[in-house]
């Protein structure tokens, strides 16, 4: 059964050097900088003041999805140029048929990275293909046993070149519980030394935005439930960031050094009864969290980003998370 799991999330064999995987930007030797935080400036006029804008949405679906849930979770507002969606335990369903007619009048399919239940799915505005000029995909599976009961853990990937902007995006799947922080922090690292690895083009160009989105399931450290919860009841979640595991590991060093997250103004995103927006009641009366995240990294001076939204989605009752959408513009200086 060990051998069947996987347990190790590193694999073993012959030593060997090293590659810098293409677009994957986590340099361990850069300066310490942490994630910055940034609030997000509401006004978007939507490609009139922006070359490129994309719309980027998280969501672990616990297994399950609706019609109704999916209109939802691509909205009604749909300018935008790009729409990238990350989705974690994805049910046996045929999701992209689902996303494809929720869309059909505004978006159309260019590109899906799919391991088991871990799923990325791309779609652009009409015309949008002939702003191609490179996509490519891969995944990048951590071990474990979450596959045989669509907890599928890893990372899938999408490389494009749109608008003449290197972009990578990808949608990951981390290891659960509040004390398996190490196994995060050492998760991220395999998955940015290893993704795009295989074909690997030291001429290559390494990508200008690079953007990672999911369930990272980092926890709350060193809070209990109920205080946690009086403070969420009480509008003064944001006293809890301090406990935030990620920021907490960033500002450490260990992960995601110098990438850009919009402020935690709303709520923990999980675990909820599903069906309702009321914090777990089960016998585990788990700790809320924020393990949906979406953060962004730029490489260089050429481009400029602005972050124009990042929230939940809180009229998504399918699942024990809510979606998290994340609206980014982008600008090419010249």
């Amino acid at each position: 059964m060990q051998r069947l799991c996987g347990l190790s999330s590193v694999k073993r064999g012959k030593r060997r050097r090293m590659k810098i995987p293409v677009g994957i930007i986590d340099n361990a030797d850069a300066s310490h900088e942490g994630i910055k935080s940034v609030d997000a400036n509401n006004r978007c006029e939507f490609s009139i003041t922006s070359d490129l804008c994309i719309c980027i949405v998280t969501w672990n679906m616990n297994g399950q999805v609706g019609y109704e849930d999916i209109r939802k979770l691509v909205g009604n507002e749909r300018k935008y140029d790009l729409l990238v969606i990350g989705l974690q335990e994805v049910p046996r369903t045929n999701v992209l048929e689902l996303l494809e007619n929720a869309l059909a009048e505004s978006h159309l399919f260019l590109g899906k990275a799919v391991m088991q239940s871990l799923q990325l799915y791309m779609f652009g505005s009409k015309n949008s293909e002939l702003h191609i000029k490179e996509l490519k995909v891969d995944k990048q599976g951590i071990g474990g046993c979450g596959g045989l009961i669509r907890r599928k853990k890893g990372a899938v990937a999408i490389r494009i070149t749109y608008k003449g902007i290197n972009m990578v995006f990808i949608s990951c799947h981390l290891s659960a519980h509040a004390r398996k922080v190490e196994e995060r922090n050492s998760e991220f690292r395999h998955i940015s030394q290893y993704l795009f690895s295989k074909n690997w083009n030291p001429y290559s160009k390494q990508a200008q935005v690079t953007v990672w989105l999911g369930d990272l399931n980092y926890r709350l450290q060193g809070v209990n439930t109920f205080p946690a919860r009086d403070l969420i009841h009480n509008d003064l979640h944001g006293l809890l960031t301090d406990k935030d595991q990620l920021l907490q590991e960033a500002e450490r060093g260990q992960v995601f050094n110098g990438y850009y997250e919009g402020t935690l103004h709303f709520k923990p995103t999980y675990k909820y009864n599903i069906g309702s927006n009321v914090y777990d009641t089960s016998h585990k009366v788990r700790v809320p969290a924020w393990t949906d995240r979406i953060l962004y990294k730029v490489e260089g001076k050429e481009i400029e980003a602005t972050l124009h939204l990042y929230e939940p989605i809180e009229g998504v009752f399918g699942s024990d998370h809510k979606p998290v959408k994340a609206h980014l513009c982008l600008k090419i200086i010249k």
